[in-house]
């Protein structure tokens, strides 16, 4: 018998910073303790760059900024904080010179990026930036932990899957491809070595962000990088007819804190953590695509990411099969590829803690058959509960309260004991503001499998929200294990299938 539906509150959850203490939001734990992890006193990251001049130019003044205090952002709203300066925020120094500079020429640029074919395009702009840094990665020995790649606003603009490049900017090919070609060539053999050359470009994806970070993957050297937009560090020197910048991106020290951030985090190094930390519990996000350069149109790829409540993560790729069911945007496993899948986070888990799970939450978002729950289970040892949830946006559901201000960040509404509703958005009391505009919609929870509490559930979801070390941000509206499916998902099938690529550190994909 279901248990009487009530509502229920979760405080926010307390993260922990430098010298062991905890806070509940993340820039004022970076500005008054620091970070839970640092190389120690005088350490330095190890920065790449690649761009243009102008870019060039760009970064090295952002860089400049960085280095000292940014005032908050002109703004009633109490949730804006000043940038201290990054050593003061994160205790070791931004060099204010890389450990190698690559300047590409706007020629390289334009002579790939028109030309009139959009894989083509793509792929030869890809091809300019990529090129050098595995050159780099390949002949050098000084370790680089992120790349900067600056880019044009030009490569944003006409860099992506439905882009059009105005006709009389237009390049012809000088190799003759297609799509088709690319297709027919899965199946059929070709005496030709030039037609797999040219039929390279329409094995990955229309888009100059997802097919550089793929490419990157490719091979025994891969490279962290964070693809910056000029327009984004530099937005005054990008003005209309009207004298205002091009694009309106967030304040100063928004940017500094954001970039900051997820650049520490890439190099290595863990911002904060959860303060409390269960011991044993792993959580996995299934990540689901569709490939379109098959002619399948069923096939898929599966992946998963591997969260701890410390917010290491790893992602997994899985098998690529015909995993799309007859609803659209559902895709489920079968029983083989299932066991396969888990099997190979819960041994990564093993090698890394030295045994296996105690509990493992599954999140998708959508039902698991009973194929792949086989498969679920199998993949586990004896003792380690497995507990499948499904988490998606909610619109069937608005809770208002009286006066200006929406519910709680933290609101729980479970009418179930297996099903519920969870506001990730909402008022929060620390910042004195609700950072949104609109009458915010809960996550909906179900536990679709195995057994759990509701509210152990929903508790944990609060935390994994609160691990988005892509930006720092007070909270998430979506917890880690979900936020980034669909874009690791879309790298993960930016290029040909690759059985051969190993687990990755989510640093790699973000």
């Amino acid at each position: 018998m279901s248990a009487a539906q009530f509502l229920d509150y979760f405080s926010e959850p307390r993260l922990t910073f430098g010298m062991g203490q905890s806070l509940e939001s993340p820039k004022d734990g970076l500005f008054l303790f620091g970070p839970l992890e640092s190389k120690g006193q005088g350490g330095a990251l190890r920065i790449g760059v690649i761009g243009t001049g102008t870019g060039l130019s760009h970064f090295y003044n952002w860089v400049a900024q960085i280095q000292g205090f940014i005032p908050a952002a002109d703004s009633l709203s109490p949730q804006h904080r000043p940038f201290p300066g990054f050593a003061a925020a994160f205790g070791l120094s931004f060099p204010t010179r890389p450990v190698h500079e690559i300047c590409i020429q706007d020629t390289q640029i334009n002579e790939a990026l028109f030309i009139a074919d959009r894989h083509q395009a793509i792929y030869k702009t890809v091809d300019v930036f990529a090129d050098p840094i595995r050159r780099y990665l390949a002949q050098e020995e000084a370790p680089v932990d992120v790349w900067f790649v600056i880019i044009p606003e030009r490569i944003y603009e006409h860099g992506r899957p439905k882009s059009v490049v105005p006709k009389e900017m237009r390049i012809e090919s000088s190799r003759h491809g297609s799509k088709r070609l690319a297709k027919d060539l899965l199946t059929q053999h070709s005496l030709f070595a030039e037609d797999y050359e040219a039929a390279k470009p329409y094995y990955y994806e229309l888009s100059f962000h997802n097919q550089l970070k793929a490419r990157l993957l490719e091979g025994s050297h891969r490279a962290v990088i964070q693809i910056v937009r000029e327009t984004t560090i530099a937005p005054h020197a990008f003005l209309n007819a009207k004298g205002e910048p091009l694009r309106k991106p967030q304040d100063p020290a928004t940017i500094a804190w954001n970039l900051c951030t997820t650049t520490y985090f890439k190099a290595g190094l863990r911002p904060w953590r959860l303060t409390e930390v269960r011991p044993g519990v792993c959580y996995i996000g299934l990540v689901f695509k569709q490939i379109e350069t098959t002619k399948d149109d069923d096939a898929a790829c599966c992946g998963a990411q591997m969260f701890l409540d410390s917010g290491d993560g790893m992602v997994f790729r899985g098998a690529v099969g015909p995993w799309r069911t007859g609803r659209k945007g559902e895709y489920h496993l079968k029983k083989d590829s299932a066991q396969k899948l888990i099997s190979m986070v819960v041994e990564a888990y093993k090698q890394s803690h030295g045994s296996y799970p105690t509990e493992l939450f599954i999140h998708g978002k959508t039902f698991f058959n009973d194929a792949e729950w086989e498969g679920f289970q199998l993949a586990v040892p004896k003792g380690t509960n497995v507990v499948g949830v499904r988490i998606r946006p909610a619109k069937d559901l608005k809770m208002f309260r009286f006066g200006s201000h929406p519910v709680l960040r933290g609101t729980a509404l479970c009418r179930t004991d297996r099903t519920g509703y969870l506001w990730t958005k909402g008022y929060i009391p620390y910042l004195q503001t609700y950072p949104g505009r609109e009458t915010p919609n809960p996550l909906r929870i179900d536990i679709v499998r195995g057994d759990a509490a509701l509210t152990r559930v929903m508790r944990d979801v609060m935390g994994l929200t609160k691990l988005n070390f892509n930006a720092c941000i007070y909270g998430d509206g979506e917890p880690v294990t979900l936020r980034f499916a669909d874009s690791v998902g879309e790298i993960l099938t930016a290029g040909p299938d690759n059985d051969d690529q190993p687990p990755l550190p989510f640093k790699y994909y973000i």
